[in-house]
């Protein structure tokens, strides 16, 4: 069995898609309608940037979305592969798991944009800048660092973001909580905790503002018909109900990442293969979790014919 993953934020780069887009029409179409979607050449600032602009949340999670599409509608106009037949469920982590309804047909391209920049600028303006912070902690499992945040916290909100693979765990909350943290990971037998560069503190109870705007948002735009499972982010466990994965997306906006128990739940349903379209940030996490599975990352026109000739 194949799993399609989706990447989260953070696998942006600039120069993203533009040899696909030079490649194929079928990503030029993509980049396209999100720009048309948007009201914004967002496929302009993927290509050139500059890098600033690129990051910025609300510009970040529809670019790494359109990335992905863009890989997968290459992977299907150019070699004939359809995710629906070669695949037997999806995931994405965080904003991928948007990528990932977009893939089974749940969200059409252009609503999945928008909902992406929507839910980015929702989160960006959840809480002022400076605030709030996160933190990578490495050599941490899930027991260590949920007993570091509690005890980093001190009546300020220190929570369990991602908890991504069996050594790595993010935080996230007020920033002098995340500060606390990374002063104490020694104490809690962590090897190293690392403050991230990133604008506002997501996957926590902070984000309950960007949470409401999300509700209001899928109210009107809700999701179809999944064409494949999808194991959703806040659950670890398969989805196929468009209302359950409707409020699941709301959830996850405050909820943890629980990509380690998802990927070891796919693993357990028989999944052997995991295929990572537009990234290469989900495959190590997964070969830390399910040692015994295989990945492979989809990037380049290369990747996807050598893809394409292996099944």
């Amino acid at each position: 069995m194949r799993a399609f993953v989706f990447p989260g934020q953070g696998s942006q780069k600039v120069g993203m898609g533009v040899e696909l887009a030079a490649a194929s029409r079928a990503a030029r179409e993509v980049f396209e309608e999100v720009d048309e979607a948007l009201g914004l050449k967002l496929s302009g600032i993927m290509a050139e940037g500059p890098e600033d602009q690129l990051t910025l949340t609300e510009n970040a999670q529809p670019a790494i979305m359109a990335n992905a599409i863009a890989t997968l509608r290459v992977l299907e106009a150019e070699f004939g592969v359809k995710l629906t037949e070669a695949g037997s469920c999806v995931a994405g982590h965080s904003l991928g798991e948007y990528t990932a309804l977009c893939a089974v047909g749940a969200f059409d391209l252009s609503t999945t944009a928008r909902l992406l920049k929507l839910r980015g600028s929702a989160m960006q303006a959840a809480v002022p800048v400076g605030e709030g912070s996160m933190a990578a902690l490495l050599g941490a499992d899930i027991e260590k660092a949920t007993a570091l945040a509690q005890a980093a916290a001190e009546g300020e909100v220190c929570e369990v973001a991602n908890d991504n693979d069996p050594a790595q765990v993010v935080i996230s909350g007020h920033k002098g909580a995340i500060e606390r943290a990374v002063a104490l990971v020694k104490e809690h037998g962590i090897k190293r905790g690392v403050l991230l560069p990133v604008s506002a503190p997501f996957h926590c109870s902070l984000m309950q503002p960007a949470a409401d705007r999300m509700a209001e948002a899928l109210s009107e735009n809700s999701p179809g018909a999944l064409a494949l499972p999808l194991y959703a982010n806040v659950t670890a466990s398969k989805v196929t109900d468009p209302a359950e994965e409707q409020s699941l997306l709301v959830q996850q906006v405050t909820g943890r990442v629980r990509w380690r128990e998802s990927v070891a739940a796919m693993h357990s349903d028989g999944v052997g293969l995991f295929v990572e379209l537009g990234g290469k940030v989900l495959s190590p996490m997964i070969r830390k979790i399910a040692g015994e599975a295989q990945t492979t990352s989809l990037i380049t026109m290369e990747d996807l014919e050598g893809f394409a000739s292996s099944i």
